[in-house]
C-alpha cells in the first residue's frame, strides 16, 4: 500500500515488451544489463520493481508506480531509457536492428490477481512450460 498526498493505493503493473521482429538479442551480457538498467529507472521514479523475466526476445515486469503514471508511460520510459543506453554499448544492437524494441507492448493491472500470484507466475515460467502448461 502506498500513500501520496490525499490518495491511498495498491497499484501493480504487468507488462511486457518484445525486441523488434522477436530477434533474440536479449541474452548473455546485454540481459544482465537489461535487469540492471530496469532497476535504475525503477530507482529514478521510486517504482517498486517487483520482478523481472527477460528471454532472448521478450522482457515481462512486474512493477508498482505511482498512481498518476499511466500504463503506457511506464512502459515507454522503460523502453526508451534501455533502448539508449543497450545500444551505446553494444554496437551489435545499432547494426543488426534499426530499433530494439517493437511499437508495441502488453501491460495489465495487477488487481483481481495478487501481485504475488503474478510474481510467482513470472518466476516459475519455465517450470510450468517445461511440464507441458504451454508456451515460454
Amino acid at each position: 500500500m502506498r500513500a501520496s498526498l490525499g490518495a491511498a493505493y495498491d497499484l501493480g503493473y504487468h507488462g511486457g515488451w518484445c525486441s523488434k521482429y522477436r530477434r533474440p538479442v536479449l541474452g548473455g551480457r546485454v540481459k544482465d544489463r537489461l535487469e540492471g538498467l530496469i532497476r535504475v529507472k525503477g530507482g529514478e521514479h521510486g517504482w517498486g520493481i517487483v520482478a523481472v523475466e527477460v528471454t532472448p526476445g521478450r522482457v515481462r515486469l512486474l512493477d508498482e508506480p505511482y498512481s498518476k503514471n499511466s500504463p503506457s508511460c511506464v512502459a515507454g520510459r522503460f523502453k526508451g531509457f534501455i533502448s539508449r543506453h543497450l545500444r551505446a554499448e553494444f554496437a551489435h544492437l545499432r547494426s543488426s536492428l534499426p530499433a530494439l524494441w517493437s511499437r508495441s507492448c502488453f501491460v495489465a493491472t495487477v488487481g483481481v490477481v495478487s501481485a504475488e500470484t503474478v510474481r510467482r507466475s513470472i518466476e516459475t515460467r519455465y517450470e510450468w512450460a517445461a511440464m507441458g502448461g504451454g508456451r515460454a
